[in-house]
């Protein structure tokens, strides 16, 4: 058994995230898991500084599910967006968006910060990770074609980075790559294994 795994065996872990990708990171760390999702109205705080945004969001989808938790639940969620300069990217609400979105970072360096919170319904912690991605320059052609066939919508920065404008499209990541893809599963594993 794994360190984290151990850590985890007394509690019923659960996700607080629809995203596939999470789902598919979290299960790559070899522990089981449910799915439990509650709608949240997500609330920026306009006092916080830019980076400090995902963290505040997953810290609202843990508290909104706090109610439902058992003493014996560990829950995890987390936000994700991607910021360009002083422009916050999160997802797309249609293919035009989706478009414009790719078409501006196209060239580009730009940041992603994933926020995480963890923990019990009694004790939480929260953290968050930053990468920097370097996109090539993507022409027109290639941003339709990517938008209709990966269908990005429910991607910060409409895009995913294990799918093929990733492949294509990106010429650098300084950071952590499974942070782009939408959860740091590296740190999670230390701060829960270390988690009191």
């Amino acid at each position: 058994m794994n360190l984290l795994a151990e850590k985890l065996q007394k509690y019923h872990v659960i996700l607080g995230s629809a995203s596939a990708r999470r789902k598919e990171l979290l299960a790559g760390l070899d522990i089981p898991f449910e799915v439990r999702v509650k709608e949240t109205n997500e609330f920026v705080d306009k006092s916080l500084a830019l980076e400090e945004i995902p963290q505040s969001i997953a810290e609202q989808k843990f508290a909104a599910l706090i109610p439902d938790l058992t003493d014996n639940d560990f829950l995890i969620t987390a936000d994700t967006l991607v910021f360009c300069g002083d422009r916050v990217i999160g997802k797309p609400k249609t293919k035009q968006d989706a478009f414009e979105m790719i078409r501006f970072l196209s060239g580009k360096k730009h940041i992603v910060v994933t926020g995480v919170c963890y923990g019990t319904k009694n004790h939480h912690k929260a953290f968050r990770c930053k990468s920097q991605v370097t996109f090539s320059e993507i022409c027109d052609q290639d941003i339709s074609y990517y938008i209709e066939k990966y269908k990005p919508m429910d991607k910060a920065g409409a895009y995913g980075v294990q799918e093929w404008i990733g492949y294509m499209g990106i010429e650098k990541i300084k950071g952590s790559y499974y942070n782009v893809m939408g959860l740091p599963v590296h740190m999670l594993y230390k701060k829960i294994v270390s988690f009191r």
